[in-house]
């Protein structure tokens, strides 16, 4: 039989408290922090994997800000597209009434005033921003995308603000100026949206101004609308420059190619309003999916990250027992030495 020396038992003692001092200040910390592993060593598996769930759940977090901030820029856009309807549509009307031969010069000169107050409006709607950024500036968010003069000509603008792409109006823009403007202008912007779906969100400048009709071809609304504003300037003149048959071509512009030009104009706006409508769709559709996939990523994660409070507090309460019985038994124990017998 092994001899069992009081130094052995003391050991032993001391080894069996400082595990239960382990314990005891492990369950401390898991109450304290509300989570059950504390270090990867602890279990290293399960660590990973909630680190990975937690890294999923912040990139999720950043899927739905992106989400939210297009679904404002598309509400914004949605709106734009709402005013510029309602001002090609009245342009249209205004058309529609200079086309009546019983009008006089002086009505047709206020209805050309108006399609160039109405010109003026639609540059301010084109020039509409979200968030410090211009609307339908493509990657050009920074600076105004169009501009127009006194006489209602309206044109893409560059960083400096210079006109180009009417021929009614100088072309002030040139070399790297007039080249950056015009790519931006027609570049899409694009957001991630949940992991690897990226998508394109927004409506450029050249969307709206620049299309082709399947039977009237190649139409830009800048220089329509100079058109018309010149043809009604022809049909207004009361000085004589103007022949009577310039007059009548005027007029059977305004009748003929620019009215179905302003249809196909009016139809191009609510095709890409239907396009944002969409999108606006998808976002939403998005963003009940994301929000799906983070409660439930978040569950998993509490329920293998979080500790059970009742639990723990009753072990912690069992653990404190435990160590106050081995105290009190090694007092008992450990007490008798050789000094007691002298």
């Amino acid at each position: 039989m092994q001899r069992i020396t009081n130094s052995m038992m003391t050991s032993k003692f001391l080894s069996n408290m400082k595990r239960n001092l382990n314990n005891m200040s492990t369950l401390q910390n898991q109450l304290a922090s509300g989570k059950e592993i504390l270090r990867t060593s602890q279990n290293p598996f399960a660590a990973t994997r909630n680190k990975q769930l937690a890294n999923q759940i912040s990139d999720n977090e950043q899927y739905n800000a992106n989400i939210k901030d297009t679904s404002n820029w598309l509400d914004t856009t949605d709106t734009a597209l709402a005013q510029a309807g309602n001002v090609m549509a009245r342009i249209k009307e205004l058309m529609v009434k200079a086309g009546n031969g019983a009008y006089s010069e002086d009505e047709i000169a206020t209805i050309k005033n108006e399609v160039v107050e109405k010109s003026k409006e639609l540059a301010q709607i084109m020039n509409t921003t979200f968030d410090g950024a211009y609307i339908f500036g493509g990657t050009k968010g920074t600076s105004k995308p169009v501009t127009v003069d006194s006489n209602g000509n309206l044109a893409y603008a560059d960083k400096n603000g210079n006109g180009f792409g009417n021929p009614a109006i100088p072309d002030v823009s040139t070399g790297n100026d007039k080249t950056n403007a015009e790519s931006q202008l027609s570049t899409s912007l694009k957001t991630e949206i949940s992991q690897g779906v990226v998508v394109e969100y927004n409506k450029t400048a050249t969307d709206i101004f620049e299309f082709t009709d399947t039977k009237l071809g190649d139409i830009n609304v800048m220089n329509e609308i100079s058109t018309l504003i010149n043809n009604l300037g022809k049909m207004s003149d009361k000085t004589g420059a103007t022949t009577d048959a310039e007059k009548e071509a005027a007029l059977n512009y305004v009748n003929g190619e620019g009215l179905s030009k302003m249809d196909s104009i009016v139809q191009n706006l609510l095709a890409n309003r239907a396009q944002v409508g969409t999108m606006q769709n998808r976002m939403e559709s998005a963003m009940e999916t994301n929000e799906d996939q983070n409660y439930n990523m978040t569950d998993i994660l509490s329920s293998s990250e979080d500790i059970d409070f009742t639990e723990k507090t009753m072990e912690y309460a069992v653990m404190q027992t435990v160590y106050t019985a081995s105290l009190q038994t090694s007092s008992k124990v450990l007490m008798n030495t050789i000094m007691d017998y002298i």
